[in-house]
């Protein structure tokens, strides 16, 4: 039985190329060289962490992904050390063409998480 070697994360949406640049913004994250010219991707620089792959899909996004991205920026932190950590990120994600969707405040299960949404509708969490 083989092993699996890496992951990749796939995104359907309408504008790849445009959506690889956004997410590269986000996580510091980079086009990777393509024989083709085609810019749908981006990786870590460090090769550690899964690389993003966008295709094109006629259809839009109708309903909320049932698959979601955390961006881990508050890690070890709680309380208002944490809501500042994600406002501040918030802040710089919002001039990218983000949006914020709903703050989720901390309760006796889970610390406080920010969901937001790229420049084409998909969820992901400011964690």
């Amino acid at each position: 039985m083989a092993s699996v070697r890496q992951v990749q994360v796939t995104f359907d949406c309408a504008e790849p190329e445009r959506l690889a640049r956004f997410w590269c913004e986000v996580l510091g994250y980079v086009v990777p060289p393509s024989p083709d010219g085609f810019a749908g991707a981006c990786v870590d620089p460090n090769g550690a962490e899964p690389r993003l792959y966008f295709q094109r899909v006629p259809e839009g996004k109708v309903v909320k992904n049932r698959v979601h991205l955390d961006v881990r920026v508050g890690t070890g932190l709680v309380g208002e050390e944490r809501l500042a950590a994600l406002e501040a990120e918030c802040a710089r994600l919002l001039p990218l063409g983000a949006r914020r969707v709903q703050l989720l405040l901390a309760d006796e299960d889970n610390e406080s998480c920010l969901v937001m949404q790229d420049i084409e509708g998909n969820e992901f969490c400011l964690d």
